[in-house]
């Protein structure tokens, strides 16, 4: 090298060290990550803008993911038909999810898309009417669930042990189902804004309390007594109304990307019209996935509890082992639904094949540890038998696809990210309702295949339903939806 280079090679060597960016460590910006920025996730190095969303995106679900199982393994120590509980009564909520995971999904994309438009004020005012949208949506589920417990727990098969110690964990969950629907909509309406890292500390703060009070509550401790599966249920609303209580603090405080004044809290017919209208594709696809769930449940439950408990405990473990890919996926719709708003179509979907990739890996991982140690997974939370057979053969027959599960989260929320939430819609009605439920009752009951036939029934659609969302993006006509 001569002296000439030499010189050259130092002189970009301290301009390089004069950049921030440049020496931007990755310690640097896992902090800025967790911490939250204000950065124009439209503008900054999409590599850049994918980690600061998805690591709080990731790091909050993990937490969620961490409650469902902990939440569980406290259960399970109460037998079979404690954990049966559990099973049906989320076969009501998961109703509940529909409409709160759809109205979210139109709330982070409208929100995104104003903030993408630099119209922050507009966004403001629609997290606000978001969250009326919220409380009204909430109180028929708290009526049912308050008044017909027990008869809804009838309908889905329950034993006996479960209407006599369960209707009260059904009649908290339900009754208070109204900050199940305010942390789906203000984490949502975070998340939209870009502040993601807000929506993480509220999931830590929520769950965290679960975790600290479910063994107290259930097993007892002190002047506390044991309150049973109930206790798991009250634990839960004490924590998730902590939860919520934060955000509703946060957003008319005020974040680094968005704030609710007092004056925007008043009801605005136009906007809460529009969401509504919005979520309805969001809404009609999760009711369509969630109620084909509960069909499998009450097919699961005609075989008996040992069946129900075994897929619930096998659902938990999926659970805590997507939530890291539905976190990257929701900064998928987050990334979309602003560059759509930005006028950056390519943009868009470059962040979403760069998070599917990302996906694919982390799911292909689980996927090797679910086929080579299914029964010691369940073993950890049940020692029946049966229970841990069925619960062994789910996760052994979702290890064949996982990884396919990976790039229809992404795929999905690039829909729902640029506010088209009615395709995947009519997708889940074909490979749900058309496929896997009647597919389901032939191969458990009919031919006898018993909880086998529903495992089979869910892998032969939901593979199906992956590859069929991923071509469809391909196409791109996500790009031109209007929110």
């Amino acid at each position: 090298m001569s002296p000439n280079d030499t010189q050259a090679a130092v002189a970009s060597s301290a301009t390089a060290a004069a950049d921030p960016a440049h020496d931007r460590s990755l310690w640097h910006e896992l902090v800025a990550a967790i911490r939250g920025t204000g950065a124009d996730y439209t503008k900054i190095p999409l590599r850049r803008a994918v980690f600061l969303l998805a690591v709080p995106m990731v790091l909050e679900l993990v937490l969620e993911s961490t409650f469902a199982v902990v939440d569980i393994w406290f259960v399970a120590k109460l037998g079979a038909s404690a954990v049966a509980t559990v099973g049906l009564t989320e076969t009501f909520l998961f109703l509940l999810y529909a409409i709160g995971i759809g109205l979210a999904m139109a709330v982070t994309a409208v929100v995104a898309r104003r903030v993408g438009e630099g119209d922050r004020p507009a966004a403001a005012v629609s997290a606000a009417q978001a969250i009326w949208i919220a409380v009204g949506a909430s109180l028929p589920f708290a009526v049912a669930g308050i008044v017909f417990a027990r008869e809804l727990l009838q309908l889905m098969g329950a034993d006996a042990w479960t209407l006599t110690h369960g209707v009260r964990y059904l009649q908290w969950m339900l009754g208070s189902n109204l900050v199940i629907m305010l942390l789906f909509v203000c984490n949502a309406v975070f998340r939209g804004a870009g502040d993601a890292a807000v929506a993480m500390r509220v999931l830590w703060l929520a769950n965290g309390l679960n975790i600290v009070l479910d063994p107290i509550l259930i097993f007892g401790f002190g002047p506390v007594p044991a309150l049973g599966v109930e206790g798991a249920a009250i634990a839960t609303v004490i924590g998730r109304g902590a939860g919520v209580v934060m955000q509703l603090v946060i957003l008319l405080r005020g974040s680094q990307h968005i704030h609710v004044a007092a004056a925007q809290l008043a009801l605005e017919a136009k906007t809460l019209w529009h969401i509504v209208r919005t979520s309805l594709g969001g809404v009609g696809q999760m009711i369509v996935a969630m109620t084909a769930w509960i069909f499998l449940m009450r097919i699961l439950a005609a075989i008996g509890s040992e069946a129900v408990a075994g897929a619930t405990i096998a659902i938990r473990i999926m659970m805590f082992t997507l939530m890291p890919a539905w976190g990257m996926s929701n900064a998928a719709a987050t990334l979309v639904g602003q560059n759509l708003g930005a006028g950056e179509p390519g943009r868009a979907e470059a962040s979403v094949w760069r998070i599917g990739w990302y996906n694919m890996v982390f799911t292909v991982a689980v996927s090797v540890v679910f086929f080579l140690f299914p029964r010691e997974l369940i073993g950890l939370f049940t020692a029946e038998s049966g229970v841990v057979d069925i619960g062994a053969e789910w996760l052994r027959i979702l290890s064949y696809s996982y990884f396919v599960y990976g790039w229809w989260m992404v795929s999905v929320q690039a829909f729902n990210g640029a506010g088209d939430t009615v395709t995947p819609t009519k997708i889940n009605l074909v490979f749900f309702w058309a496929i896997q439920i009647p597919l389901a009752w032939l191969l458990a009951l009919r031919l006898d295949l018993q909880a086998t036939g529903v495992f089979w029934a869910v892998f032969v659609s939901e593979t199906s339903v992956g590859l069929f969302t991923l071509w469809l993006f391909t196409r791109g006509r996500w790009k031109s939806v209007r929110v």
